[in-house]
This record gives structure tokens, C-alpha cells and sequence, in this order.
């Protein structure tokens, strides 16, 4: 009841999963600015009551005392120069985001705006402004004759504030520069998949099946999606509780970060307790949304670096695509050490309750290099760096994807063999392509490859 008297904005984050609530927060910048502006409420308090509740400045020698007239002109100064200050933070900030869309990717945006040191910066620009306010009204209607604590402290505030103005931009500076960002969302992604969510649904998947409940209830039941829109979170945890409850297996026909529209398959269920269940409540466990989310998409971090990569081949950037390109390879790895590719989740007597659809690793060094790849074509610098990457993702994985990634490569250099190349990227090529073949076990397969470059060459 007390949710639906919330206004829209605030009420959806009540009814968010803790998951949801948290991404979707780190995406605000309201949050930690207000948290800033009641941590100055007290402050500000503490403040006043020193020099008007105890009387500080009877205390405190002559150089440390302000008459009223002075601590007012002081203050009444430095709200307009910290007022200058938030704004030309906020203009940089404008300048920053502006310059993040047009030049790499629009979703850089939640990046930046997400970053603990930009929240905190806001934040304190947001709380100094309203120090100095509150302690202009509150002097002005409670006059003493001596100050003490409140000079000192606006000074020093100020002061803090032109220092954070400072370290500031060259956060920002710093933030722009390429290799800082794709670490950085390399490190946001690779912490998704090390983080908790993961390891929680690590610990209830099973590479076996076992009893599927088909014998007796062959029959399934389908249910179809209520609206249109990303899936953007499953409640994997609350799926196997209910499903357990009902005795029932879920099998999902749609994955986290795919597009549904009204009225597409959603999940089918069979079991002893399907006659008997009520669709709406796991409806509920499966989050539709607008747009997508990092929460539970494994591809989208590798998306967002395959679009910086697109961008710097587009912009003649050579250096940040092979860098970014180093990024997804990393990102790969942490993936295939960190997720199990099975679809099968089960309760705690590892009974089968839910069967995901499971991208494979070939799905996702698709999604990270494939695109690049795609964009890069003629460009035989980018594709030595690919096959440089992948010789480097060969020698760190399990060698079960061995054939998967000697594949991947062997299919990029497909086109150039009725391609002219020049003598040093062939060979070049050839080089990291051969490190490659050695590691993966496919000498064999080289040598056609070679003598089809060497032919071209004669």
C-alpha cells in the first residue's frame, strides 16, 4: 500500500530484486549527492551549535574570533565562488559525456556516470553549496558577535572544494584516455563474473541431467511473455524454489538480454504439478525491461568493448583497437574460468527444476571478436592482432575449446587469400598464426594455409 502512495520514480526501486536495485542506483546520480547533502545537514548543525549553542568564540584567542558583519560578507562571498565551481563541474561533466557518445559509445555514459569518484565529486560540490547557503540563512536570522567555528570551517570547505574542482578534471582527463577505459570495463565485467549472482548460480548447476519428470508428464505447458522488451533479469534462486514447491521443471525459451515481444514464448513447464500452477508468480521472477543490463548478460561488457574497437577502426585508430582487442581476450578468459556451460540448474535434493539457454564459448568469442573482426576486413594489421589474441586465449584455456578457436581463426583469414597483401603483413600473419597452430595441435592445417599464401605470392 505504502508503495503505490510513492511517486513512480521512487516506487519502482522498492519493487526491484536486490540485484536490480543496486545496478540501477550505481547508474544514478542523485544517490550519493544526497547522501552528501544530509551528511551536511549534520555537519552544518554541529557546526552552529559550537559557535551559538556553547559560545566557541569566548573560548578561542583574538585571531580566531570573526565579527558577525565579517563572517557574513565572508560567507555571502563564497556561496557565489562555490556556485561557479559546481557549475563549471557540472559544464565539464556535460563536455565529458558528450565527448564519451560521439567518439566511442553511447553506452559509456552509464560507465562514467556509475564511477565511484564521479558520484563523490558531485557530491561534494552539491554538499559545500549547501553548507555555505544554510550557514548564510542561519547567521543572518540568529546573529551572535563572534564566530569561530563557522569562518573556519566555510574557509575550509571552500578550500576542499576547489581542491576537488582541481582533482576533478584531471579524473576526468585521466577517465578519457582509452586504455583506462577499457581496463576499466574489463574490470567491471570481469568482477560481474567473480562477483556473488555467479558464483551462486555456479554452485547450482549440474552437467547431468538425471530424472527429467517426462515419463509419467510427457505433455508440456507454455507461457507467453506478458509485455515487450529485454529480459533483463531472471530470479534463478526464487524460479527453482517455486518450481520445487509445484514439483515442476522450468525450461527457459528465451535467454537474459534477448529481445521478447508481447505475446512470445516465455518458458514451458512439465511435472507432476503442472495441472496445478500458477504462471503469474514466475511471470513475475522474470524482469522485462526497456533496455539491457550487465546484472546477468554475459555479452554485454563484451559488446560495449567490441564497440570501442568498431569505433577506433573507423576512426584510424589502430593502437586502441588492438588494445581493446587484448581486453575482449582477457574478458574471455575470466569468462571460461568462471562459468560452467551448462544449462541444467537444480534444487538442493539436485533434482533438475530449471534448464536455461546456454550460450557456449564459441557464442561468446563470437560476440567479443567476431564483430571486430567483421568491421576490421582488409585491415591485416587488426587481423594479425586478433590472431596474436587468440594464440594468447589458446595457450590460457582449457584445451577443449582448442578446436573452437583455431576455427575461429582459420575462418578469419578465409577472405585473404584472393586479397593483395603486402610481404611483412603475410608474413606477420603467418608468424602469430603458426604460434597459434602449435598450441592448438593443428600443424597440418598451417601448412594448407601456408602454401595457399605462398602461392598467391608467386
Amino acid at each position: 500500500m505504502l508503495v503505490k502512495l510513492l511517486p513512480p520514480s521512487i516506487s519502482k526501486y522498492l519493487q526491484m530484486s536486490k540485484p536490480e536495485r543496486q545496478y540501477e542506483l550505481r547508474l544514478t546520480l542523485w544517490r550519493t549527492p544526497l547522501l552528501y547533502v544530509i551528511v551536511t545537514f549534520l555537519f552544518a548543525a554541529i557546526t552552529l551549535y559550537l559557535d551559538v549553542g556553547i559560545g566557541l568564540a569566548q573560548y578561542m584567542p583574538v585571531f580566531f574570533k570573526a565579527e558577525f558583519e565579517t563572517t557574513r560578507l565572508l560567507i555571502s562571498s563564497l556561496i557565489g565562488g562555490v556556485l561557479t565551481l559546481s557549475a563549471f563541474t557540472l559544464n565539464s561533466l556535460l563536455v565529458v559525456l558528450a565527448t564519451f557518445s560521439g567518439q566511442f559509445s553511447p553506452r559509456l555514459l552509464q560507465n562514467f556516470v556509475k564511477d565511484k569518484q564521479t558520484q563523490h565529486i558531485l557530491g561534494v560540490f552539491n554538499g559545500s553549496f549547501v553548507y555555505v547557503l544554510i550557514m548564510f540563512l542561519f547567521i543572518s536570522s540568529k546573529p551572535v558577535d563572534y564566530y569561530t567555528a563557522v569562518p573556519f570551517v566555510t574557509v575550509l570547505i571552500a578550500f576542499f572544494a576547489a581542491i576537488v574542482f582541481i582533482y576533478f578534471i584531471n579524473h576526468a582527463t585521466t577517465w578519457m584516455q582509452v586504455h583506462n577505459i577499457t581496463d576499466m570495463m574489463n574490470d567491471v565485467s570481469g568482477g560481474i563474473l567473480n562477483g556473488v549472482f555467479s558464483q551462486e548460480l555456479e554452485e547450482i548447476r549440474t552437467s547431468k541431467p538425471g530424472d527429467m519428470l517426462e515419463h509419467d508428464y510427457p505433455q508440456s505447458k507454455t507461457v507467453m511473455s506478458p509485455k515487450s522488451g529485454y529480459i533483463q533479469l531472471i530470479l534463478f534462486k526464487d524460479l527453482i524454489k517455486e518450481a520445487r514447491k509445484d514439483n515442476i521443471i522450468i525450461k527457459m525459451e528465451v535467454r537474459v538480454g534477448s529481445f521478447v515481444l508481447n505475446g512470445n514464448q516465455l518458458f514451458t513447464y512439465w511435472g507432476p504439478g503442472a495441472d496445478n500452477v500458477d504462471e503469474a508468480k514466475y511471470v513475475q521472477l522474470i524482469r522485462i525491461g526497456h533496455k539491457e543490463t550487465e546484472i546477468q548478460d554475459l555479452k554485454f561488457g563484451l559488446n560495449k568493448l567490441g564497440e570501442i574497437a568498431i569505433k577506433a577502426i573507423g576512426n584510424d585508430d589502430p593502437k586502441t583497437a588492438s588494445n581493446t582487442i587484448f581486453q575482449v581476450t582477457d574478458l574471455l578468459l575470466t569468462l571460461e574460468k568462471n562459468v560452467t556451460f551448462s544449462p541444467y540448474l537444480v534444487d538442493e535434493y539436485k533434482q533438475v527444476r530449471l534448464i536455461l539457454g546456454v550460450d557456449n564459448f564459441e557464442y561468446h568469442l563470437y560476440q567479443g571478436l567476431g564483430v571486430i573482426r567483421h568491421y576490421a576486413q582488409k585491415n591485416y594489421p587488426i587481423i594479425t592482432d586478433i590472431i596474436a589474441a587468440l594464440t594468447r586465449l589458446a595457450g590460457a584455456v582449457d584445451e577443449k575449446h582448442h578446436d573452437v578457436i583455431w576455427g575461429f581463426a582459420s575462418n578469419t583469414i578465409d577472405h585473404i587469400y584472393t586479397e593483395f597483401i603486402f610481404d611483412i603483413d603475410r608474413r606477420l600473419l603467418l608468424r602469430n598464426l603458426y604460434k597459434l597452430a602449435e598450441i592448438t595441435g593443428n600443424i597440418e592445417n598451417y601448412h594448407y594455409i601456408e602454401q595457399h599464401f605462398k602461392g598467391y605470392a608467386q
